[in-house]
């Protein structure tokens, strides 16, 4: 057996050389992504960064637990307890202490250093990332000394005009410089006394300790030089305050979880790179394969007339299986261990992740390539070896000529349940949750059902396709386009193998970009109430709460600069439907509190209704087993009706008081009256009434509470409205000057929703095109290596041709238009697939209220389809044209 494999192989080299190429490549494209998320697994450890010096350091406690009948849970806390200062006063008797408090500073157009220090990609969590500077601080000068902080140059500040920043060799930030700097209590110009290396985790402004205390009251931590015991029997167990010592002391860094947080989004994206890359290897190689075999029915045939067993011909289908999928499952797994780390690099220079990504040195992801490369080789020649094995010897040397359309029944039933259930899934969400189709772990998945389906009734779709494009061609003088389509109608099993990566390629291509594309526009229009002209101010910003800032320049200022976004809540049109304000005046940055100064102002403009609310989350235990956390936002449930309009489903949003708590439909507890033990932000916990219900919508219109359940969160958000009768122009302007005054953004509700809301870009876009450009670099490479083993296969017809007066050009000018129409076949079953998952998508936002057409990426479709129809020409052209070189006569005799 093992001399026939070896003669089979030594004798149609090129059908097992491609097979051997596309199915390395394919092992190795899942080995690369493999080995990748493999290393998002584990962020690497690091030890406590900003009280590194810190003997003992007591904070609010920034985990809830909770006791469960299958163990503890535990969640973080938005909104650690302040240290009471009795308490910090009982610290200090016990040893030296000092007090930390962290407040967000602006520092106007200095540019201060935080070391460049990289942490994330696309991450969430309000990390830095890709490069970006970390957020600027301000911190009390004396907490400096249990801190990686020290004096480079000056002196310590020791006036309240006087501060100490950090600043590197290049940042043009020097000692006895004058800058403008904005706390939440206002703006003022001070004087740099003194600067600090970079940390690396953020950029830092040091004030003395009294006008730290005056700018942010609450202390957040103090810092104990004394013996960890001694503290811990002053602090007590149910204080809600945690004694951090050692690697704990960690938790007290700025985003201590940035690190896990960073690889999330990371992991995220290769896991759908992996799964997606690993399902189109897999549909090519498995096409390949059963092409290959397939191209020898006629020995098979020889085979049986021989003498040999269908039991026989199967087993050598088999061998031969295993011998090209063990070596080229090693060669792929040689290549992913060869571009795993460059495509780490490449994402890591990219932005996509952490500078600090590299790969680990797991070795599971080789395995499971390797046995899956092995696995897709055996099943690509199962069906085939199958159909060889029961075919007889007559039968089979007349079949070789001519493939046949039919369908064995059990094809036809598993590819019309591959489409019903692509259909039903789709369905069922469309009832059920309309959102969830918007879901990108769903519109990135659902084509693979649709692609399965059709590629399953490739014998009955391949020839009326063919025939239907060729329809023109055909009826041009010359006998070019009837040649093309006769070869390409007779030849199915040849054409659905190279149709095959361009379906493949043009249905992802045109499914993902087509979604984002057309899930967009819901999300970026703009909207605002009825009759409402736009108000054009002065120097007028465009950020959301947590947005890149666009200032009002205060006088003397500069831009200053606030962390990207984390979009919450209700989706854009939801935003603009719920918030009737005329304005909105987020904080800056995502844990930063407008100036009290400013909201004093606001509160007084003649004919201006304000809300002023606060960001927050509450946690509940559902089902006594899972603690789940919700965003929430404090408000007065009063000023809040003049400037929102809530989907209230049952109860009403005007009975919201400090025993009450707004819940949305995914909450279990939504009976009105109905009373719910929840977790507030720092972690107490209170019994509140249900008052009223919101419905869920694309968003999760979080909960409600009113101040008092707060947790002691600033204010982060105001909503201004223009009362009846009033001048808009005068709140307007009386708004920017208060802007102006205190340097705070104030933007029209259009811009605030627009500006919360951006298209996809940036990462997540430079993330699907990673994944397109590796689906079509490997549809590339197998599309020319099938045509390659297409072509010599049929080295014998172009030889008829020639014996039959056609010259070499007219024999090359039909196998090109063939592999034109071929291409063209895959990209047509390619665009229905698509065409089929974009119109659930514009269902989806048809049933959530959101008008958006749908937006085909043409560019896109037209890049796939020019390169694989190029290449599918110049690799069916180039053998041919070989073959060419060698004499008609002789050609003619070779039997393939």
């Amino acid at each position: 057996m093992l001399s026939l494999v070896l003669q089979g192989i030594r004798t149609r080299w090129v059908t097992f050389a491609g097979s051997f190429v596309a199915l390395a490549l394919g092992v190795g494209i899942v080995a690369t992504t493999g080995m990748a998320l493999a290393a998002t697994f584990d962020a690497p450890h690091r030890g406590p960064e900003r009280f590194a010096a810190a003997p003992v350091l007591v904070r609010g406690e920034d985990r809830l637990r909770v006791d469960t009948p299958i163990g503890v849970r535990t969640q973080k806390l938005t909104d650690p307890r302040p240290v009471p200062a009795e308490l910090a006063a009982a610290l200090a008797r016990l040893g030296r202490t000092a007090q930390d408090r962290t407040f967000p500073v602006s520092a106007g157009n200095t540019v201060l250093d935080g070391g460049g220090h990289s942490n994330a990609g696309n991450g969430g969590g309000g990390h830095r990332g890709g490069g970006e500077r970390p957020e600027i601080v301000g911190h009390p000068w004396p907490v400096a000394a249990a801190t990686p902080y020290r004096l480079t140059s000056g002196r310590a500040p020791a006036a309240a005009g006087e501060v100490v920043v950090t600043a590197g060799d290049d940042s043009g930030v020097r000692t006895g410089d004058r800058i403008t700097v904005t706390t939440p209590a206002g703006s003022g110009s001070r004087t740099v006394v003194g600067t600090v290396r970079p940390a690396g985790f953020e950029s830092a402004v040091f004030f003395t300790a009294a006008e730290a205390a005056r700018i942010s009251p609450g202390i957040d931590a103090v810092v104990v030089h004394a013996d960890p015991a001694a503290v811990r029997a002053v602090v007590g167990e149910d204080s809600g305050l945690a004694v951090l010592t050692g690697d704990d002391r960690r938790r007290a860094d700025p985003d201590p979880d940035r690190d896990a947080e960073a690889l999330v989004s990371v992991n995220a994206l290769l896991g759908t790179a992996a799964g997606i890359t690993a399902f189109v290897s897999v549909s090519v190689v498995a096409s390949t394969f059963s092409y290959g075999v397939a191209q020898r029915r006629r020995e098979f045939g020889l085979l049986r007339t021989a003498g040999a067993t269908p039991g026989q011909v199967r087993r050598l289908v088999y061998a031969e299986a295993v011998l090209v999928g063990v070596l080229a499952s090693a060669a792929g797994c040689r290549l992913g261990l060869l571009g795993a780390p460059r495509l780490a690099s490449w994402m890591a220079g990219e932005g996509i992740a952490p500078r600090w990504f590299a790969i680990g040195d797991q070795s599971w992801p080789l395995h499971t390539a390797f046995w899956t490369g092995l696995a897709v080789a055996l099943a690509g020649a199962v069906t085939a070896a199958h159909r060889a094995g029961r075919t007889g010897p007559v039968e089979a040397l007349r079949e070789s000529a001519v493939d046949s359309a039919s369908m064995p029944l059990s094809r036809v039933l598993l590819g019309a349940a591959v489409l019903l259930t692509g259909a039903v899934v789709v369905a069922v969400a469309l009832v059920q949750d309309p959102g969830g189709v918007l879901r990108r772990k769903t519109y990135l998945t659902q084509p693979m059902l649709l692609i399965v389906g059709l590629a399953l009734f490739a014998p009955v779709l391949v020839r009326p396709v063919t025939r239907f494009l060729t329809w023109l061609p055909a009826r041009l003088p010359g006998a070019t386009g009837v040649l093309a389509r006769e070869n390409a109608s007779a030849g199915l099993r040849r054409t659905a193998a190279v149709a095959a990566p361009v379906l493949v390629t043009v249905a992802l291509a045109a499914s993902l970009m087509g979604t984002t594309a057309t899930h967009d526009p819901a999300r970026a229009a703009e909207g605002r109430a009825p009759g409402t002209p736009p108000i054009r101010g002065p120097a007028v910003g465009a950020k959301p709460s947590h947005a890149p800032r666009v200032p009002h320049p205060a006088p003397g200022a500069g831009a200053s600069w606030a962390p990207p976004p984390t979009p919450r809540g209700p989706g854009p049109a939801e935003a603009r439907a719920q918030v009737t304000a005329d304005f909105v005046v987020p904080a800056d940055g995502e844990h930063a509190s407008l100036s009290p100064r400013f909201v004093e102002r606001a509160r007084h403009i003649p004919g201006a209704a304000i809300s002023a609310s606060r960001s927050t989350t509450v946690t509940v235990l559902e089902e006594g087993t899972a603690l789940v956390r919700s965003e929430a936002r404090a408000v007065d449930p009063a000023d809040a009706a003049a400037v929102s309009a809530l989907p209230v489903v049952a109860g009403r949003f005007a009975d919201l008081d400090d025993g009450g708590i707004v819940v949305n439909e995914e909450w279990l507890t939504t009976t009105i009256g109905e009373r719910v033990g929840v977790w507030l932000g720092d972690g107490r916990k209170v019994t509140l009434r249900v008052v009223a219900v919101l419905s869920t919508g694309t968003g999760n219109n979080g909960v409600y509470l009113t101040p008092h359940n707060a947790a002691g969160a600033g204010i982060d958000r105001i909503d201004v409205g223009v009362r009846g009768g009033t001048d808009r122009s005068a709140v307007a302007e009386a708004l920017y000057a208060a802007g102006r005054a205190t340097g705070t953004d104030v933007l029209t509700t259009a811009q605030w929703v627009r500006a919360g809301h951006p298209p996809t870009g940036g990462s997540t876009r430079l993330g699907l095109l990673m994944i397109l450009a590796i689906a079509l670099v490997y549809t590339g490479i197998a599309l020319a290596n099938t045509q390659v083993m297409a072509t010599a296969d049929r080295v014998r017809d172009l030889a008829v041709l020639r014996l039959a007066g056609a010259t070499k050009a007219q024999v090359l000018r039909v196998v090109g238009v063939e592999a034109l129409a071929v291409v063209a076949v895959g990209a047509v079953l390619g665009a229905a697939v698509a065409a089929l998952n974009l119109l659930g998508v514009r269902t989806a936002l048809g049933l959530l209220g959101v008008g958006s057409g749908v937006v085909v990426p043409w560019a896109v479709i037209g890049l796939v389809v020019v390169a694989s129809a190029a290449l599918a020409v110049v690799f069916a052209v180039l053998p041919a044209r070989l073959a060419l070189r060698t004499r008609p006569v002789d050609l003619a005799g070779t039997r393939a």
